[in-house]
């Protein structure tokens, strides 16, 4: 409401109302779960957390843990130490994957 000069101005927006049954929800909540289904399996395979400990990098680069702490030692791979605990930044370890990317011409 707006005053104006002591006399009170009511301002009305005329919308639509659009009436939602409980049958739009199901059809909605079934292309939901569609959709999730879709992106997940799109993800299999792939890592989507942001920092992961040695033995997940390990697992995910296929290495020993000896070759984890080399490529530490000289540099190759970044980390971060919290209280003891070794955690490597998934998109530096895709970085260094790019980096060291071989083009094989045949």
């Amino acid at each position: 409401m707006k005053t104006d000069g002591g006399f009170v101005l009511k301002t009305f927006i005329h919308m639509a109302a659009t009436i939602i049954t409980t049958e739009d929800l199901l059809e909605f909540k079934m292309e939901l779960l569609d959709e999730f289904k879709r992106l997940l399996q799109n993800q299999s395979g792939q890592v989507t957390k942001k920092w992961l400990k040695s033995q997940e990098v390990r697992e995910y680069l296929g290495i020993s843990p000896g070759t984890l702490q080399n490529l530490r030692i000289n540099g190759t791979l970044p980390y971060t130490k919290i209280g003891g605990v070794l955690y490597y930044d998934y998109e530096e370890i895709c970085k260094v994957l790019e980096r060291n990317r071989i083009h094989n011409k045949f």
